[in-house]
């Protein structure tokens, strides 16, 4: 095979614009995945705003709602009774702490746990305990009739 020669002029070309030629690319591929990474964050940030837009409009027509409710005389003495302590005459207001009962029920629910556990636990002891100790009397009833019959 003959080998083709390549001329001077051809490889000066070739050694000027490679670099040129490869820093176009690099730069596109840079740019690309920059681009990329900008779309899939605006994406999301969409994704969220759409939720949020979802999540606004749900409390727009709850509070519609609300304002409707308002305009009803009775319901706006019940809410002022309700959350602000207002009273008719004669009636006396009892403030039950909200959080102190959670509280309390919680723990209720807790030391219910514990008492439901521990008496499992205490069960399972006294299961093994029974189990170990019929199998340690097989076991001496067992070996007094391996020495009955070794003295006979």
């Amino acid at each position: 095979m003959a080998k083709r020669k390549i001329s001077k002029s051809s490889k000066r070309r070739l050694v000027i614009l490679m670099p040129v030629v490869v820093f176009l690319i690099g730069y596109a591929v840079f740019t690309l995945v920059v681009t990329v990474g900008e779309l899939y964050s605006l994406h999301h940030e969409e994704k969220e705003l759409q939720e949020n837009l979802t999540e606004l409009k749900g409390d727009a027509e709850d509070l519609k709602t609300e304002i409707n409710k308002l305009q009803d005389a009775d319901y706006v003495a019940r809410y002022a009774r309700e959350n602000y302590l207002y009273t008719k005459d004669g009636e006396y207001v009892i403030k039950v702490n909200e959080e102190e009962t959670k509280e309390k029920e919680e723990k209720f629910t807790l030391a219910e746990n514990y008492i439901i556990y521990g008496s499992l636990g205490l069960l399972a002891l006294i299961i093994l305990y029974i189990i170990i100790r019929h199998h340690r009397k097989k076991k001496k009833l067992k070996q007094k009739t391996n020495k009955r019959s070794t003295k006979k």
